[in-house]
């Protein structure tokens, strides 16, 4: 089983996630790239919440086809285009990983991504053994 590092030598995590995820020895690994917020017919959501679920929706597909599901996520990159973004995408992310162990997790803003309508991104990496 995947494992969550927090040494209570560092200062506890902000939030819903570990500072670290200890992968055990033969899992298989799920590598995804970086899902954006748009819908199977192409339309894109204002607002990062919406684009947020569509991401997870994205990953949530993903890990299915893989035979996980969120609760093999061990880590998650996330980027949002302005700290406007940041809470309505975490309130999703916490949503979605309430449950511990929670996976390690960065938030980064960035200038902008593929289109501009686009506010948020996610890519996942999920371990499961056999």
């Amino acid at each position: 089983m995947n494992r969550p590092i927090n040494p209570v030598a560092m200062p506890a995590p902000l939030s819903n996630y570990s500072h670290a995820m200890a992968v055990p020895e033969g899992a298989r690994l799920l590598v995804c790239s970086g899902q954006l917020g748009a819908r199977a017919d192409g339309s894109i959501p204002e607002g990062a919440e919406e684009q947020a679920r569509i991401c997870f929706d994205n990953v949530r597909a993903l890990l299915a086809e893989a035979d996980m599901d969120f609760g093999d996520v061990v880590r998650i990159n996330a980027f949002v285009t302005g700290r406007e973004h940041m809470a309505p995408y975490m309130e999703v992310r916490n949503e979605l990983f309430a449950a511990q162990p929670w996976p390690a997790s960065t938030l980064l803003i960035v200038s902008g991504f593929s289109k501009p309508e686009f506010v948020v991104e996610v890519e996942v990496i999920a371990a499961k053994v056999g």
